[in-house]
């Protein structure tokens, strides 16, 4: 089938991806335990908001209000059997957004993890696993979504059972994994495991990379983490720490601060580059200008990084052998993105 996103990468030597979708929707009134799914029907002059905020912000790219809507995680709202529907509206607003933009504009289908823990330590069977995303990327596929956008992966497993859903929906599709425990992801995966195993898949991404995680600096140095690779790499870094005040959760990264973090994203090998938790589309202008009037610069080193964007949060990026192992706990769930 077509590749929208594969034929915009092959003009542009970098994309610009949205910011965070939850902290815009809580900003918009979400509350804490909702589904921000449900809004999709419910509120959508606010998920077209949400969206239109990434486009004039110089977004190239923007992910669907699709994350938690896969059956295993609707089900905590008794909506397991709407994952279809739900999907299909998110993406449909993100089409009509993307379609009136006057310029190209991926719309991603976002998909992010069941909250399961894959066997043979926990319920959820490769079959079912694949089954849930399926269903959800043929929703996503129906509304229009250009791509299939798999994010937060925590577990090999998972990430093997997105891919088989993708090739199931004939759709193309990305991929980022979450690393955050010491360089790793909640379930013990390096960066440069994540190389390896998509090296392995049948039916590979379009593009890979790593979203979420701790801070700005922890996120580039996972990215260098992935090595040389052929593939288009992911940056997605939320806009700095999380800090609690007055009631709620804010993110200290300023938008000069994640101009700074989108550049070095670039020289240290990224190619489709956005921002995950707190990031605003004041955080996305910035990067944007930053991108297009910054010069390209030899890949950064650790120390330039933690210059330029605060100290890491452990001294181990994973790849060197330290840091945790695997967690095989059965009771761990993947957290909600904000």
């Amino acid at each position: 089938m077509p590749d929208a996103l594969t034929d915009l990468l092959k003009t542009r030597d970098w994309l610009l991806t949205d910011g965070a979708t939850g902290t815009t929707l809580f900003n918009m009134g979400l509350m804490s335990g909702d589904a921000p799914e449900l809004w999709n029907e419910t509120e959508t002059g606010k998920i077209r908001a949400l969206y239109s905020g990434a486009v004039e912000a110089g977004s190239d790219l923007f992910l669907t209000n699709t994350f938690g809507g896969n059956a295993a995680r609707l089900k905590l709202h008794g909506a397991e059997r709407r994952a279809h529907q739900l999907s299909r509206i998110g993406a449909e607003i993100g089409r009509e957004v993307a379609d009136s933009a006057g310029r190209p504009v991926i719309v991603a289908g976002s998909m992010g993890p069941t909250g399961e823990i894959m066997a043979p330590m926990g319920p959820l069977t490769h079959d079912l696993a694949v089954e849930i995303f399926h269903e959800q990327a043929e929703g996503l596929k129906a509304g229009g979504a250009d791509v299939l956008w798999v994010e937060t992966i925590s577990a090999p497993e998972e990430l093997r059972a997105a891919a088989e859903a993708a090739r199931l929906a004939d759709m193309p599709w990305c991929i980022t994994m979450s690393f955050d425990t010491a360089g790793r992801t909640m379930m013990g995966t390096t960066s440069a495991e994540m190389t390896r195993l998509i090296g392995k898949l049948d039916y590979k991404p379009v593009a890979y990379g790593a979203n979420c995680g701790v801070g700005a600096a922890d996120l580039i140095r996972t990215v260098m983490g992935f090595g040389t690779v052929d593939w288009p790499l992911i940056a997605k870094g939320n806009a700095g720490i999380p800090k609690y005040h007055d009631g709620h959760i804010h993110y200290d990264g300023t938008p000069a601060l994640m101009a700074d973090y989108a550049v070095l994203a670039r020289d240290a090998g990224a190619t489709i580059i956005g921002g995950c938790c707190g990031t605003t589309p004041d955080h996305l202008r910035a990067m944007r200008a930053a991108l297009e009037t910054t010069g390209r610069s030899p890949a950064p080193t650790l120390e330039d990084i933690a210059a330029r964007l605060g100290g890491f949060s452990s001294d181990s990026d994973g790849t060197d052998g330290k840091g945790p192992v695997r967690d095989r706990s059965a009771n761990r769930r993947r957290r909600t993105q904000v």
